[in-house]
């Protein structure tokens, strides 16, 4: 196991300088090694090896996985051994349909409550994406994406919406991220993003609910499309934002 390509990969990025938290920071690298299929979805994640690539114990490496299985990332497979999640798309249409009742009730409340700060730094995260260059990276994109649904939750001001959107956005992560490679996800998303902070700016409640659902509802079908291109084994990055 220790000879295989994540592996050696992982030895690669120079192991884990001991900082704050040793456990969130491997969960740091190893999302992003699932988020960019360097960890293929049904890959077994053995805690030793994983370690031993990171250049930590045993301890933090238990903490870090705990962490990616809260979030949905790694689950148990049929051998009770972890391994990255590939969950089905019935079970991503379940998790999306519920997340788009969360980000649309955010959207409705953070019309009401947001700051005139938090809808600017929602306006900056749009205008970055918008104006970003052709050879920006997928995963600095997506995180962009992500900072912006998060700011408009946060603003929505209530702490079981933010602790129940934080949950299903986590089982997203990579379905998300997949989708947002795609050059039409990428195009659809910029048009829609204008669309929500339009309505967050004019504080427009039922608008902005309902460009946040239809928001989630057309990722799903993002979803499937770029589920489906890899399938077939293109895992091209797209060519123009």
């Amino acid at each position: 196991m220790a000879g295989t390509a994540w592996a050696a990969e992982l030895r690669e990025t120079g192991g884990i300088a001991p900082r704050t938290s040793l456990a969130e920071q491997a969960a740091d690298t190893l999302r992003e090694f699932i988020l960019l299929g360097k960890l293929a979805p049904g890959v077994a994640v053995p805690e030793r090896d994983l370690a031993d690539a990171l250049n930590i114990s045993r301890t933090p490496m238990k903490e870090a996985l705990r962490i990616l299985k809260v979030e949905g990332l790694i689950s148990y497979g049929p051998t009770r051994r972890l391994r990255v999640a590939d969950p089905s798309m019935e079970e991503l249409a379940q998790n999306l349909a519920v997340l788009g009742v969360l980000e649309a009730l955010a959207g409705e409340l953070a019309c009401r409550h947001a700051t005139d700060a938090e809808i600017a730094r929602a306006a900056d995260l749009e205008e970055r994406m918008r104006l970003a260059d052709i050879d920006t990276d997928p995963l600095q994109f997506f995180r962009w994406d992500m900072a912006f649904h998060k700011t408009i939750v946060q603003a929505s001001r209530n702490e079981p919406l933010l602790d129940s959107h934080q949950t299903y956005n986590a089982r997203l992560w990579r379905a998300r991220f997949i989708s947002s490679k795609a050059r039409m996800a990428r195009d659809r998303t910029l048009g829609q993003h204008a669309d929500i902070l339009a309505a967050l700016q004019a504080r427009n409640g039922k608008a902005c609910a309902r460009h946040m659902r239809r928001h989630l509802e057309v990722a799903m079908i993002n979803i499937a499309a770029a589920q489906e291109k890899l399938q077939t084994g293109d895992t091209t990055w797209p060519k123009r934002l």
